[in-house]
């Protein structure tokens, strides 16, 4: 089950860390920045699909993103 709360926290301070902006994310998905917004504001969240290319554009494990594993190393 997804953590919305802990969702947001890692997305962002994953971006923060890398000086990622919003834009930056979305252009790499093929998003619109709106969609990235309303993950970090909880308003929607991302398919599967998109949690997957999340993942790897972060070089995180989903698990990390999601929540269910404290370990942002991906193995």
């Amino acid at each position: 089950m997804l953590n919305r709360k802990l969702f947001v926290e890692r997305l962002r301070v994953l971006r923060e860390q890398r000086q990622i902006t919003i834009v930056d994310v979305a252009d790499a998905l093929g998003l619109k920045k709106q969609s990235i917004h309303q993950w970090e504001t909880t308003k929607t969240l991302p398919s599967a699909d998109k949690l997957i290319e999340l993942a790897d554009y972060f070089d995180v494990p989903i698990d990390y993103l999601v929540g269910r594993s404290d370990d942002p190393v991906r193995r």
